[in-house]
């Protein structure tokens, strides 16, 4: 159990506040001390009572509290906890915090803490895609916040996609995992993990690509870290944001990966998770193809990608001790991808059926079978989050 326990809950203004009650009880339940901070908006959604009652603390709510402002309160707030957790972070929280504002007892804590910050965004998916949301979200990284989700799924406002509060389990696990209060077997050991697809330019405005969201490769990233590992994630163009905490390189063909992988070692293990593309445009125009007229499709002249997977499996010196890949299949999968660790000559393949109607390319959950020396073990189908943790874990198993 960890040394430090205490959290300052600044709870936001949107409809997963009221998931925040629940957070309050499960931190409680594991042993942390929960001051909780309501913004204006959030007493919309949660009550001071009922956030006082579950964290057995005072709530606290306005800057100009006559009788704790006169000891400077939001500065001994601000300081006396050991994480600061914003759940939900809402798109107006996140700018404010991006952007240096302190007008309310929220924003003027944010300020002025010195102790790590965690944020669990929450909005519509529309908020959430928006650039300025994403522009606060790259100067919040870069500050050192911490990230956890959001999470696809349906909205409240009956939208679809990534904009959803994480789960209580997964904030809770956040919360530990900064806080040091989670085994790190892999404290010290440095992995590299790719994920997403990769863009093959057909020319300057089209491109070859594959419905893979970086969702498991994300998932992964995020599992080893939280047991102590260094990761550097090396992702294509996914649809999922990048997990905080790693080292994140940006690629977008097959051959930029390489490089970066390649650049990445050496490295305990890697894990290859991108659903590379195998094939790229030779003669890729420099310019935007147009229609002449004649009806006939433009010649594209194809050109094998690199093997990335079977490149790092094959190295004679600097060779991670771990190296697994993915197999992604749509029919005898045991079958082909027992076939492609032989090929590749990697430790370990993750298979996966992706034939349409399974819903696991892009989805949220995996089946997988983990096919080593020892043979295929199947896995049941997992959320990918999940799937990850458990991969995770055989990694430590592994190198520890």
């Amino acid at each position: 159990m960890a040394l430090h326990r205490r959290i300052l809950l600044i709870i936001g203004g949107g409809i997963a506040a009221y998931k925040s009650l629940d957070l309050i009880r499960r931190l409680r339940d594991r042993g942390f001390t929960v001051t909780p901070v309501l913004t204006p908006a959030a007493e919309q959604f949660v009550t001071p009572l009922s956030a006082s009652a579950l964290s057995a603390r005072k709530v606290y709510r306005d800057l100009f509290d006559l009788t704790d402002e006169a000891e400077m309160g939001h500065i001994e707030l601000s300081r006396d906890a050991d994480l600061v957790v914003v759940a939900p972070a809402t798109a107006d929280l996140m700018a404010k915090m991006a952007n240096g504002h302190a007008n309310d007892l929220a924003s003027t804590l944010l300020m002025a803490t010195d102790k790590p910050v965690l944020i669990a965004p929450a909005m519509n998916v529309r908020m959430w895609e928006h650039p300025a949301t994403q522009r606060n979200l790259e100067t919040l990284r870069g500050d050192g916040i911490r990230v956890v989700g959001p999470d696809r799924g349906p909205m409240a406002c009956g939208e679809f996609g990534f904009g959803r509060m994480a789960e209580v389990h997964e904030i809770v696990q956040a919360v530990e995992a900064a806080l040091g209060a989670t085994p790190r077997p892999l404290a010290g050991k440095r992995i590299i993990v790719t994920s997403g697809p990769t863009h093959e330019p057909i020319d300057p405005v089209r491109y070859i690509a594959n419905r893979s969201s970086g969702a498991q490769g994300t998932a992964i990233a995020a599992a080893l870290r939280d047991l102590g590992a260094d990761v550097t994630f090396v992702t294509g163009p996914a649809s999922v944001p990048p997990p905080d905490g790693v080292d994140i390189v940006r690629v977008e063909t097959a051959r930029d990966m390489r490089d970066a992988v390649l650049n990445g070692l050496p490295a305990e293990a890697g894990v290859f998770a991108a659903a590379v593309a195998d094939w790229h445009v030779a003669n890729a125009a420099e310019r935007k193809m147009k229609k002449d007229g004649s009806g006939k499709a433009p010649a594209l002249e194809f050109a094998e990608n690199p093997d990335i997977l079977a490149e790092v499996s094959g190295m004679a010196a600097g060779r991670p001790a771990l190296v697994v890949g993915f197999a992604a299949e749509t029919n005898d999968v045991v079958a082909h991808a027992t076939a492609k660790r032989d090929r590749k000559g990697c430790d370990w393949i993750l298979a996966n059926d992706v034939s349409e109607g399974t819903g696991i390319m892009g989805g949220t959950e995996n089946e997988v079978t983990l096919i080593s020396a020892e043979g295929p073990e199947v896995w049941p189908r997992l959320g990918k989050d999940e799937v990850a943790k458990r991969l995770a874990a055989r990694i430590a198993e592994a190198l520890t």
